[in-house]
């Protein structure tokens, strides 16, 4: 198709344009186009065509939009990540407040308020405390290196990200702008060492090799992580790759390892062995404390997900810390590691947190703990077999339920006991306003949505939070 005119930013990130498939239609259809910008005007090649709308990519740029911007990342187009970044970041802020608006209204299609400006990250380069990169013993190339017939000099080996939709592609990288610079330096050094001392990258199809996966977090308190991961228990191979680590970086204060030689990367099921220093880092948010160890759940954004907590806590009515009779019971619903419930007890008679995984609500206990936190209560289980009308009738009808859930939001049975539950007050904090869209529709019978607020964690991706507050309707 030459000379498409891309319009504006759909779902997924991608670009949208208008087109006639054939001269004879009627009337044109939607084109998706990953790495477009409004206004730019490009040839596109069509993908895949689908009764109502079709998929693309750009095979020349005629003119680009005028909001186009140089993206900074080397690798931009090809790792799958940071797909915004050639949108200037007030543009970027200006999709992801339509993309919230687009789902409250199109999909709950219950009554707004005026929805709040979104809140930008103040940092947008090296906002991510968390990274993980994947060995790999065949480097990803692309397809002008490939058909270029040259013969590569490098190494065959990558660290890097799995290139997007292909499970053993992966793309090497030198430099990744989500991180601090500390992250690329710890990454590189990892791979030149095993280079240079010719250990063996993972093969993926073939579940064999010595270097698997690396995650290195950085926090805002200066903790440093480094937790490495093996494909294979070589004891003196392992030790060689952990002491230069050690030797070269001082300043880690976790310094982890795991034997992973099952077919699947995870590690929630694997022991996590400390080689140095604690098996944990430290988070901090307004004095209170966080340990965060290798299997942990955390925002990955540390200074945005201060932001984030300040406003659910804002809409829950606990900043506040008033009489202890007079204060709030609060349910914390996908409580995690009890980040929300203990940043949110202090204003709170007690905070009752209820999460899937049972290693998370260790920590939460912990955290409670480690801030001498006396009214918070945790329990590990399924939500729609913990959060019963049974367990309502023994701790108590909340007056407020924070709500974190995963993507997929709610499942209709615990929707339906929330209802029963009827708390005066909910506050929806989401990932994914699609489904949390969907989820306030359920919830419009019995509760008014009062307030909106989006949230930017993650800058040049599509992603975004958002936090509704609702009210219990006046004639329940």
């Amino acid at each position: 198709m030459k000379s498409v005119k891309i319009e504006s930013v759909a779902a997924e990130g991608k670009s949208l344009a208008r087109i006639k498939y054939r001269e004879d239609d009627d009337s044109p259809i939607v084109v998706f186009i990953p790495y477009g910008a409004p206004g730019d005007i490009a040839d596109i090649q069509i993908d895949r065509k689908k009764h109502s709308f079709a998929e693309g990519h750009i095979v020349r740029l005629i003119t680009p939009s005028t909001s186009r911007v140089e993206p900074v990342c080397p690798s931009f187009g090809i790792c799958g990540g940071c797909k915004w970044q050639h949108l200037p970041y007030e543009e970027q802020l200006k999709w992801k407040q339509k993309q919230v608006e687009d789902a409250l209204e199109r999909i709950a299609k219950v009554e707004l308020p005026v929805i709040s400006p979104i809140l930008g990250s103040k940092n947008i380069w090296g906002y991510r405390n968390k990274m993980e990169y994947t060995f790999s013993d065949k480097k990803w190339r692309t397809w002008e290196e490939i058909k270029s017939g040259e013969e590569f000099e490098d190494s065959s080996n990558a660290l890097g990200f799995h290139i997007p939709g292909s499970f053993d592609k992966v793309l090497h990288i030198g430099e990744c702008h989500l991180q601090s610079e500390k992250g690329d330096e710890i990454r590189n050094f990892i791979y030149n060492l095993a280079e240079d001392r010719g250990l063996s990258f993972y093969n993926i199809r073939g579940n064999r090799g010595l270097l698997r996966t690396v995650m290195i977090r950085l926090a805002s308190t200066g903790d440093i992580m480094v937790c490495m991961v093996f494909g294979e228990n070589n004891p003196d191979e392992i030790r060689c790759v952990m002491e230069a680590i050690r030797e070269r970086f001082p300043e880690i204060t976790s310094l982890l390892y795991v034997i992973n030689t099952k077919v699947n990367d995870t590690i929630s099921d694997q022991e996590v062995l400390v080689y140095r220093g604690k098996d944990f880092i430290q988070e901090e948010m307004e004095g209170l404390k966080f340990n965060i160890n290798a299997k942990s759940f955390y925002q990955t954004n540390s200074l945005q997900a201060y932001e984030l907590y300040k406003v659910a806590r804002k809409f829950a009515g606990l900043e506040e810390t008033t009489g202890a009779g007079e204060r709030p019971l609060v349910y914390d619903l996908y409580t995690g590691t009890g980040t929300i419930a203990n940043f949110v007890a202090r204003g709170a008679r007690k905070v009752i947190g209820i999460e899937y995984v049972e290693e998370a609500i260790e920590d939460a206990k912990k955290n409670s703990e480690l801030n001498g936190i006396d009214n918070t209560l945790f329990y590990a289980g399924d939500m729609k077999d913990v959060l019963t009308d049974e367990f309502v009738g023994e701790h108590g009808r909340p007056d407020v339920m924070i709500i974190d859930p995963p993507r997929a939001g709610m499942h209709e049975d615990v929707v339906k006991v929330i209802m029963n539950a009827s708390p005066a007050v909910l506050v929806y904090v989401s990932c994914n306003p699609a489904t949390q869209a969907r989820d306030l529709a359920m919830l419009d019978p019995l509760y008014k949505v009062t307030d909106v607020q989006p949230v930017d964690m993650f800058p040049h991706t599509h992603h975004v939070e958002n936090v509704v507050r609702l009210e219990l309707r006046q004639n329940y």
